[in-house]
């Protein structure tokens, strides 16, 4: 398939630079333009070295703590780049970051290290190197890996939350062996920092298939958030409810805006539920106090995955009241 991707002017000319000091560069994260979608940021790769690089961009290149694993930052156009020499990777001792680096002069070598094949794309002079099949993943809307599973989550394990992420925000499936490997690999995110794992959780929940993603994947997130698997088949045995706590949250995370206060609004409003469980003489489930218990639980997960102080404030505060009734009167008030 013939595509075209149109380059913002400073990308073109870090391109046009390199290549006319005798080097190969090449665009990478084009996943977005062959979407028809335009990228957050673009950054280059290439057989230049990290010396090369910024002999080629003289009084361009910012100090950055990334060159020793071979990228440099080119100001143009009051706009930072990263610019990247190929590379392959080291050993992962802490499932993150790689320990030492290996300059190559192969774009298909550095594209080889990536997390997933519509990851592992790039444009260049001779238009779309796509040696892992990124491209004809793309259009059949799935998720796979580079190379082995395994390896790459045993690398860097939150791949494996960008990968449900990825999932969930282009309503993506993901494929057999790549989904084995997040189930067989999830205890790895417990190496993984707070923060990073915010980030990718958030932009999930946040997905048009958030509600299928937290659905099938459902243990892979508690090992994160344990304090929702006590909702999981908890039937709620109430005339008002024909789901279970686990199955009713999810639902609802599908008919609530995407903004991110609100999903996680919905995600911990019944998570008090399971503590507060109680059955009458009728049969009837009973939960109370569990908007009270559950304002305390959104604040602990929420402290614990590093979210700000007003996010957690505004989340608690909706899970606290999801319960109380608003009048017409009250609204016009």
């Amino acid at each position: 398939m013939e595509v075209d991707i149109l380059l913002p002017a400073p990308v073109r000319s870090i391109l046009s630079t390199l290549q006319q000091q005798g080097h190969s560069a090449f665009a990478v994260g084009v996943r977005d333009s062959l979407m028809g979608r335009a990228p957050h940021d673009w950054d280059v790769c290439t057989s230049a070295r990290p010396g090369e690089i910024k002999a080629a961009f003289p009084g361009k290149c910012l100090s950055a703590p990334g060159i020793r694993h071979g990228t440099v930052t080119v100001l143009l156009e009051h706009t930072p780049y990263e610019v990247t020499t190929f590379r392959t990777d080291g050993a992962y001792s802490d499932h993150r970051r790689p320990d030492s680096v290996r300059f190559v002069r192969s774009v298909t070598d550095d594209l080889a290290r990536r997390d997933f094949t519509v990851n592992a794309m790039a444009w260049g002079r001779s238009g779309l190197t796509d040696p892992f099949g990124g491209q004809a993943d793309l259009a059949a809307g799935g998720i796979r890996c580079v190379g082995d599973p395994d390896r790459r989550f045993q690398e860097d394990a939150l791949r494996i939350l960008r990968g449900l992420r990825f999932a969930s925000t282009l309503g993506f499936t993901i494929e057999k062996k790549t989904a084995y490997a997040m189930f067989q690999q999830k205890n790895l995110l417990h190496q993984i920092s707070e923060e990073r794992i915010q980030v990718e959780f958030g932009k999930l929940l946040c997905g048009k298939d958030a509600e299928r993603i937290l659905r099938k994947y459902q243990s892979v997130i508690a090992v994160f958030l344990p304090e929702i698997t006590p909702m999981i088949g908890l039937e709620q045995h109430s005339p008002y409810h024909i789901y279970d706590v686990w199955e009713h949250t999810l639902h609802a995370i599908s008919a609530i805006a995407p903004r991110l206060e609100l999903r996680l609004a919905i995600l911990f409003h019944d998570i008090g539920k399971p503590r507060c469980f109680s059955i009458d003489a009728k049969g009837i489930g009973h939960f109370y106090g569990h908007q009270n218990l559950g304002a305390e639980i959104a604040k602990t997960v929420l402290t614990r995955l590093r979210f700000s102080k007003e996010t957690i404030r505004t989340v608690a505060t909706l899970v606290k009241y999801h319960d109380v009734s608003i009048t017409d009167e009250e609204v016009r008030v």
